[in-house]
């Protein structure tokens, strides 16, 4: 009895099974909870571990910036849509004029000579009634005392997020919160990358730091050496003359000299707010142990804050409640109306009410995901995603097609760096020569070699036709680079053509080059040897030797030899620190986006070999004339001044060809149909208020490219029937042949 039940039920499962896939519309794979695509929250991923800082005074890394940037506010930030690129107001009301004064403190007009500035004070005013996020903090009882600032280890032995406290509060932004987080830059408790260098420019920081640390001390003496919880280090208490408040909405920095890039430096986190309140309350006992601390749960003003962390697993920002107005940029540059990119100029920002960040630990399973519609962005923070998509469609015109169809937006820019094949202008062979007659023939020679390295064929080959060609050393983007003037085009390497397009200079003029140089077809006209050159390289693994055999292509173009000498790379270091290179590949990524970010890198006194290997100057190039203007240039504000300087530093190291200029690496945004504004960036960190979904577009395009695969299913459907119709067959023909025996007999029976 119980197995004809069983076969019954099987036949009746099978039936089952085949009406629900016949009616069945989607498999729920989505990694997120049902219903998600269809909110305003925006899926993206972060890879590895969590953020480590969150701190924004030690905070300095790029898997932390699509945190830091989004909760807190500096004074300064970047307009998004401008290039070159721009600084613009975030929590200030505008960007500062500087003042100058001499050694006396009489202002100096604003064009007087720089080595005449003995301080610059820059006083910033702060947008009034901006508000800071909802947090415990700020939270005050009935009787408007701080409702969280006396805890003691028992209240938080059983609270780990910032939302086990549910009381918040919050109160306007000052100045004096901009004071406290200078203030944090010296203190011995956390490091800041910031420091060293902001200690050599603020006036009196050096000083404070040292004052802090026996300030700090103090309060340790009766501390275990390795305790979490330290008493609490008030700044308040401890000032210093470099930055102050003058009011409630006026902070003042003075600077040492004259140092335009210090107003870059207001961009970034280092100089966001801190709440005094906030380092009260996780100041106290027990708070360290549950990883309450700035560096998990920061406090800011930004348009979203922090409000779920799970350690390697899951980050969640969501709107601000208390975010002011903002509204979206209504000029660009060129083509970003062309681009859509100026569609939404004068809405309210930010457009995402919340942002899901998830660990995604290898590359396959983000990239399917993302593939699937399930990820609107892979990583917000990175522009290389988009070049490994656009490698990978020109290898493969099936995944050309795929990504088409899928409509995946890949926008490109062109990233603040450089790559480049430096000489070494201390060796006699290629470098600046003891005579004025050896120094223009070894002129000549770099000249020759840098119109026959083939930049324009090494892109193809190696970067995919994801860079462009570099004419000197300023990379686009940054003010001083011009679209058609000596930054963009080299006229000792390149001519034009009958459309007006930079074209390489003929190998035939290169050659002519080097027999002036004194190696017709590569031998030295004197003694006949062929002229023999060295590379220096890290480059040893076996996916470097197609590299390294190109560029001897290059060089034999002229019947040059060229000798490859790898090493491991402090070797390598070593060489170039020492002076005892020839040949070399070297590249530099933007601090921040000035001119003089790249053409220190040719500065004298920046010498690697002359400076015991402190200088970024591996070339060891020296210039009089070009270490004159970077003198006056670096003085200079964004200007006609600076950019005739610019113009005139650049066309003296194209002529003297220190470097064969290589190129600048592109970048390429990733982004799904449905996400608006997307805009790649290295340089502009506060990219998520800017960006706009649409879910209602996404939820349609998952539900398309995530339609199940049913056959599969109705095969063992119809399987199991084959296998058990037979046998309910069998099992109804014998329930008959047993109810005919038994009515047989019963009638016999009577």
């Amino acid at each position: 009895m119980s197995l004809s039940v069983t076969r019954r039920g099987a036949v009746l499962a099978a039936l089952a099974l085949a009406a629900a896939l016949a009616g069945c519309k989607q498999v729920g794979n989505s990694p997120h909870p049902p219903g998600a695509e269809a909110t305003n929250t925006l899926y993206t991923a972060f890879v590895q571990r969590s953020p480590k800082y969150l701190d924004p005074t030690s905070s300095y890394s790029n898997d932390e910036t699509p945190y830091t940037y989004q909760i807190y506010e500096p004074l300064y930030g970047y307009h998004y849509l401008k290039r070159p690129y721009e600084l613009a107001p975030r929590a200030a009301l505008e960007v500062a004029e500087p003042r100058y004064l001499d050694k006396d403190g009489r202002e100096l007009p604003a064009d007087g000579p720089g080595d005449q500035v003995a301080e610059t004070v820059y006083d910033v005013k702060i947008k009034p009634g901006i508000l800071y996020a909802p947090h415990p903090a700020f939270a005050r009882n009935d009787k408007g005392e701080y409702a969280y600032h006396k805890l003691t280890a028992e209240d938080v032995k059983d609270k780990f997020q910032i939302s086990d406290f549910p009381l918040t509060g919050t109160r306007e932004l000052v100045a004096q919160d901009y004071v406290y987080s200078a203030r944090r830059l010296a203190t011995p408790r956390i490091k800041s990358p910031s420091f060293s260098i902001m200690a050599e420019y603020i006036v009196g920081l050096r000083e404070y730091a040292g004052r802090i640390a026996e300030v700090d001390k103090a309060l340790r003496a009766n501390v275990e050496p390795f305790a979490r919880d330290l008493p609490f280090l008030d700044f308040r208490m401890y000032d210093f003359p470099g930055v102050e408040a003058l009011d409630d909405h006026t902070v003042r920095f003075r600077v040492k000299g004259k140092y335009p890039q210090f107003s870059y430096w207001l961009a970034m986190t280092f100089f966001a707010p801190i709440p005094w309140e906030a380092e009260v309350f996780y100041g106290q006992p027990g708070m360290a142990k549950n990883n309450l601390s700035l560096n998990y749960w920061p406090v800011g003003t930004g348009p979203y804050m922090l409000t779920e962390f799970r350690e390697n697993r899951r980050h969640v920002l969501s709107r601000n409640p208390n975010f002011r107005k903002e509204t979206y940029p209504c000029e660009g540059e060129p083509g970003d109306r062309e681009a859509g990119l100026l569609d939404d100029c004068g809405k309210p920002i930010p457009f995402i009410d919340k942002a899901v960040f998830t660990i995604e630990k290898e590359a396959v399973p983000l990239q399917s995901k993302f593939l699937q519609g399930y990820y609107d962005v892979p990583q917000v923070e990175r522009t290389d995603y988009g070049t490994d998509f656009l490698v990978a469609m020109a290898d493969s015109p099936d995944k050309a097609s795929l990504y088409k169809e899928r409509g995946i937006k890949l926008p490109t820019t062109v990233e603040a760096s450089n790559w480049y094949i430096g000489f070494n202008m201390t060796d006699p062979v290629v470098g600046h020569g003891k005579t004025p007659e050896q120094a223009e023939r070894n002129r000549k020679l770099r000249q020759a070699i840098a119109i026959a390295i083939d930049w324009e064929e090494y892109i193809a080959i190696f970067e995919k036709d994801q860079a462009q060609a570099a004419h000197g050393p300023i990379p686009p983007g940054l003010f001083g680079y011009r679209a058609d003037g000596p930054a963009a085009f080299n006229p000792l390497v390149y001519e034009r053509d009958k459309d007006g397009k930079p074209q390489r200079r003929s190998i035939e003029q290169a050659r002519k080059l080097l027999a002036e140089a004194g190696f017709p077809d590569g031998r030295d006209a004197k003694t006949g040897k062929p002229l023999v050159l060295n590379y220096d390289t890290n480059a040893t693994s076996t996916a470097a030797k197609s590299m390294m055999d190109w560029y001897q292509r290059q060089f034999a173009k002229l019947g040059i030899q060229l000798e490859i000498r790898a090493t491991d790379y402090n070797r390598f270091q070593e060489r170039i620190q020492k002076g005892s290179h020839q040949i070399f590949f070297w590249g530099w990524l933007a601090d921040y986006p000035d001119a003089e970010n790249f053409l220190f890198l040719l500065y004298g006194p920046n010498a690697k070999a002359l400076t015991d290997g402190n200088g970024e100057n591996a070339a060891n190039y020296q210039n009089p004339e070009f270490d004159k203007l970077y003198e006056r240039m670096k003085y200079e504000e964004d200007g006609p001044a600076k950019q005739k300087l610019i113009d005139e530093m650049i066309e003296i190291v194209q002529k003297d060809a220190p470097w064969s200029f290589g190129y600048n690496p592109k970048g390429a945004g990733t982004y799904q149909q449905w996400v608006y504004n997307g805009k790649p960036t290295a340089i502009i960190r506060n990219m998520l208020p800017y960006l706009r979904i649409d879910p209602a577009q996404r939820t349609a395009r998952i539900a398309e490219w995530n339609e199940p695969i049913r056959w599969p299913l109705l095969l063992i459907a119809a399987l199991l029937l084959v296998a058990l119709v037979p046998a309910w067959l069998g099992y109804r023909r014998r329930e008959r042949e047993n109810a005919a025996r038994d009515l047989a007999s019963h009638g016999a029976a009577k």
